[in-house]
């Protein structure tokens, strides 16, 4: 993938886009999906759009028991414990998965938490790194021979435009000089697309494609935030995000979306015929989005003009995708 490719398409889907309208006309009976976070926040709707158009879902979930509950009722999902800070975890449910020998046609790697202070892991890493990237590196490959299996898989990492807050700190990845939230946040944003960018170079000759995700802002599928402690109603409202009776503002054009029109350009990524062919390539609003190199400023997120979360040349650079990529073979096996 070059930069040059990172430019829509046609399609006829527009920001207010729902997972079920992405999705009409699909048939994914006999197609089998591993969600990380499916049973929480956009994971969950993705997991019940999913599981509408026939798909068969493994919901990988830190507190299987909880997920469990949580999902009674969707057809055809089945959960298994995983805990994307634990590599001896992530194993485990890697085997578990390939002993069944089933293909695995989609991956979405969803899963993340943020966290307001510096939490770091057992190894002494950032823990949002940690999980988001280096745990779903660890778990993409360990699933290779099943993606291979597939005969035609996709990989959707579950990204942000956050990512254009930061690069990647090559040389304080782990913020020992210093934490700030924003700044790890975009961190890991960014890695989710560069993980894209080399993991389709690498697995394309397979017919394994990859893409990272923008979805959106969605409050309503993340309140959960206020409950630890990530963000006050208060800071909620004075972002433009929920009005005065604490009720989510929907305004898709401006990123502001409902959990089903948050949930459709991971649906997108990881079904849609319109992007058969393509691969390593960041999307939003259920199409390729363009590159914008505009520096990330300081404009609030709930005024105009539109955020700023088109895909920033740094996340897409070949270069820095290897670099992520070796570096993240290493610290595993640290």
């Amino acid at each position: 993938m070059t930069i040059e490719q990172q430019h829509p398409i046609e399609t006829p889907f527009t920001a207010a886009s729902t997972a079920d309208d992405v999705l009409a006309g699909l048939d994914l009976t006999g197609k089998n999906v591993i969600i990380t976070g499916g049973a929480g926040g956009l994971g969950l709707e993705v997991t019940r759009a999913l599981s509408k158009a026939g798909a068969s879902i493994t919901v990988a979930a830190r507190n299987a028991e909880r997920a469990t509950v949580t999902l009674a009722g969707i057809d055809h999902v089945e959960v298994s414990e995983l805990d994307l800070l634990e590599p001896a975890s992530i194993d485990a449910f890697a085997n578990r998965y390939l002993a069944t020998g089933r293909p695995l046609h989609i991956l979405i790697n969803n899963a993340g938490n943020a966290y307001g202070k510096l939490t770091l892991d057992a190894r002494g890493y950032e823990a949002g790194f940690a999980a988001f990237h280096l745990g779903h590196f660890q778990l993409t490959l360990a699933l290779h021979p099943a993606l291979q299996a597939a005969h035609g898989a996709r990989i959707v990492n579950v990204s942000s435009g956050a990512h254009r807050t930061s690069d990647i700190r090559w040389d304080d990845l782990h913020f020992s000089q210093g934490y700030h939230g924003n700044l790890a946040y975009g961190q890991v944003k960014t890695a989710g697309v560069l993980f894209a960018v080399e993991l389709d170079r690498c697995w394309a000759g397979e017919d394994i494609r990859a893409f990272a995700v923008h979805p959106g802002i969605s409050v309503a599928s993340n309140l959960a935030h206020l409950e630890q402690g990530t963000f006050t109603m208060r800071q909620l409202q004075a972002m433009g995000l929920v009005d005065e009776s604490e009720q989510p503002i929907i305004d898709p054009e401006h990123e502001k979306k409902t959990p089903q029109q948050a949930a459709a350009t991971i649906v997108f990524g990881a079904t849609s015929p319109l992007l058969d062919g393509i691969g390593g390539v960041y999307l939003k609003n259920s199409n390729v989005a363009p590159v914008d190199p505009t520096p990330w400023g300081p404009t609030p997120v709930g005024e105009k003009p539109i955020v700023l979360s088109d895909a920033a040349p740094h996340a897409l650079d070949p270069k820095s995708a290897q670099r992520l990529w070796e570096l993240s073979e290493k610290l595993l096996t640290r």
